[in-house]
């Protein structure tokens, strides 16, 4: 016997449209937005999971134990090296802000002669790595054959050194020199923003131009001086380059050395995450406090639209502050560079500026002969590259995803993306070990890995590009394509990118730099067949070929500056964040 069951035309029409609707949710655009979804979860739930799950895991039972923090901080040298990389991150910007400041208002805001000279000075600093200015700084201070201590002996007679690059003091001075170009373009890009109406009424009321910019202008420009001193004090905090070559014969133990050992035989990975998570928690609560500390108090330049700006005449003191630029751009650019490029070109560094010293025989060394500096340059510019362009792809995807809410709960994939803004470089190389490097994923020893830590480093800047430029174009323009039969791929394709090909641009310059310099993070992830420019440059500085070093690391900033170029050309004064 059967029976026949009959539904309702308007059931049948319910069950009907629910499945068109569900099957809308599969179009091809949708399931390419949750394809970067999972791979923000990818880059960084997964890895920063298992960064503080291994810091609760015992080594050899796999449970749950403190044994870990105990190994990290119960020794008072651990501690000291905590305790001594806070205070050098206070000292570092404290002078990063002595030297970028003044620059910045005298850059933006007076009529102080070579300013474009100075800018364009200030910019070198952003493409020397930080690792080869300490380089340069050491041919140029270091206690015994350094060229200044040379110069003090021959005309004074006196062999004690001058200047020691190898102390506390020496430390903070070339990481200062090679981290104040961010503060620079913060706060020149605040500068730049403010009209010159209440420094006017200052100046009516009888203030002259250097109290006018002590009482009005640098209060004004105070909340770019407090992130862009955040920034740069997260970034001294991780910063391995450097303290290898300076903090190690100043005896001055920090946290990146710290964790370096932890990676000498036997590997302690789980003791590694213990003593980088309070290193985390700062940095997060550092954040915090600049947050409160700024919803506090309103800092803003109360004016209408088409306000002037107007250059401040700072008179006789024109050439002070152009004297006070030039010292700057000297120590931080000029002499560091000048002694890379004779020690790449002489035979041996230490015997100065002679004819018979001069020789190409380094760069054909490391151009020809060395393998592993033909294969590094090639590597480094290829991972800058690809870190580059995968990072914008996926942070204008997710940008996009949360501008146009197209998935629930967006806000926290805006999260996500500008959580590794808090994740020191060093501790993200621990936690992409801890997750990727391990057995089953078995991912050390590839570029892949580094790849993917890259990306995951730069991945803030590459955000707030993306969701800036996202931001600045109305949704209108996207349904007009709609309208006309695309969809919101094409849309994208035809009116989003192209309208954001500048800014985007911008964005991957701001990221190749550092990603082909980047040392922090590969340290960590290199493996005995995948080597970078910045390890191969470590390993020779502690092999003391100092002139082949000089000579790959002027390879690097070559191919580096000739990308950055083209980019500039193509770019003009937006990258520099100047107004036009």
């Amino acid at each position: 016997m059967s029976t026949i069951t009959s539904t309702p035309v308007g059931a049948r029409a319910a069950a009907s449209a629910g499945r068109v609707s569900l099957l809308q949710r599969f179009q091809p655009s949708s399931l390419v937005l949750l394809f970067f979804v999972a791979i923000l979860f990818v880059l960084i739930v997964a890895p920063m999971s298992m960064l503080v799950i291994k810091s609760f895991t015992h080594p050899e039972t796999g449970g749950f134990t403190l044994q870990n923090y105990l190994a990290a901080y119960g020794t008072p040298h651990h501690v000291r090296a905590l305790l001594n990389t806070l205070y050098m991150a206070v000292c570092v910007v404290a002078l990063s802000l002595i030297l970028a400041v003044p620059l910045a208002w005298a850059c933006t805001r007076t009529d102080m002669p070579g300013r474009t000279f100075v800018r364009v000075g200030v910019f070198g600093a952003f493409l020397i790595p930080p690792y080869l200015g300490g380089v340069g700084w050491i041919l140029l201070a270091g206690p015994n054959a350094g060229w200044l201590n040379q110069i003090w002996t021959w005309l004074t007679g006196d062999v004690e050194p001058i200047v020691n690059i190898f102390s506390f003091e020496g430390l903070v001075l070339v990481m200062a020199i090679n981290l104040y170009f961010t503060i620079f373009v913060l706060v020149s890009a605040a500068f730049e923003m403010l009209n010159s109406e209440m420094e006017d009424a200052a100046n009516i009321l009888g203030a002259g131009p250097i109290r006018t910019a002590l009482k009005v202008t640098f209060p004004l420009v105070l909340p770019s001086i407090l992130g862009s001193a955040l920034l740069t004090f997260l970034v001294s905090m991780a910063l391995y380059g450097v303290p290898a070559l300076i903090s190690i014969p100043a005896r001055f133990p920090v946290v990146v050395i710290q964790l370096s050992e932890f990676f000498t035989f036997p590997l302690r990975i789980e003791v590694a995450a213990a003593y980088s998570i309070p290193l985390l928690m700062i940095t997060a609560g550092l954040l915090y406090l600049q947050k409160r500390i700024l919803s506090r108090k309103g800092y803003a330049s109360v004016t209408g639209k088409g306000g002037e700006r107007r250059l401040v005449k700072l008179g006789r003191w024109r050439w002070v502050m152009f004297g006070y630029s030039f010292f700057v751009v000297s120590i931080s650019v000029v002499m560091p560079l000048f002694v890379l490029l004779m020690a790449a070109f002489s035979v041996s560094w230490v015997r100065g500026l002679t004819w018979g010293n001069l020789t190409l025989q380094n760069f054909q060394y490391v151009l020809f002969e060395h393998t592993t500096s033909q294969k590094a340059l090639i590597s480094s510019v290829g991972l800058g590259a690809t870190a580059a362009t995968v990072a914008i792809v996926l942070a204008l995807a997710i940008a996009y995803i949360m501008q146009r809410r197209l998935v629930p709960f967006s806000g926290v994939l805006g999260f996500l993306c500008m959580s590794p803004f808090v994740i020191p470089g060093i501790v993200l190389a621990i936690a992409f070990y801890a997750v990727y490097a391990l057995p089953p994923v078995s991912l050390y020893g590839t570029y892949l890995i580094l790849a993917l830590a890259f990306t995951t480093r730069f991945l803030p800047i590459a955000y707030t590009t993306g969701s800036a430029g996202v931001s600045a174009i109305h949704y209108e323009m996207e349904d007009a394509v709609r309208i006309l039969g695309g969809g919101r791929l094409i849309a994208i394709r035809k009116v989003v990118a192209p309208l954001l090909k500048r800014t985007l641009a911008a964005g991957w310059l701001l990221i190749f730099v550092p990603a082909a310099q980047e040392l922090s993070t590969a340290i960590f992830l290199i493996g005995p067949h995948t080597r970078v420019v910045s390890v191969v440059l470590l390993d020779m500085s502690q092999e003391g070929q100092m002139e082949q070093l000089a000579a790959l690391g002027s390879m690097l900033l070559l191919l580096v500056t000739a990308v950055v170029l083209i980019g500039l050309r193509l770019l003009g004064r937006d990258f520099m964040m100047r107004r036009s």
